[in-house]
């Protein structure tokens, strides 16, 4: 798995944990829900983002943009 790829799967499982949360217990997880959102469009203009760090360093590298 590379960094590129961690971050979409941590992104998406946190949205949909926060989903749920906000469903069962109370609307303001949805707070979550917006900056994890906001990061994703803060990440797309600067390539870097708090997680892609924390990938790194647990070892993931980054892909090299070609589908194999």
């Amino acid at each position: 798995m590379t960094v590129e790829r961690g971050v979409r799967l941590m992104a998406g499982v946190i949205i949909l944990v926060s989903l749920a949360l906000a469903y069962y217990f109370s609307p303001y997880w949805l707070w979550l829900m917006a900056f994890v959102g906001l990061n994703l469009v803060q990440s797309a203009f600067t390539n870097w983002c708090p997680a892609m760090s924390m990938l790194r360093g647990l070892g993931l590298k980054s892909g090299d943009g070609c589908a194999k």
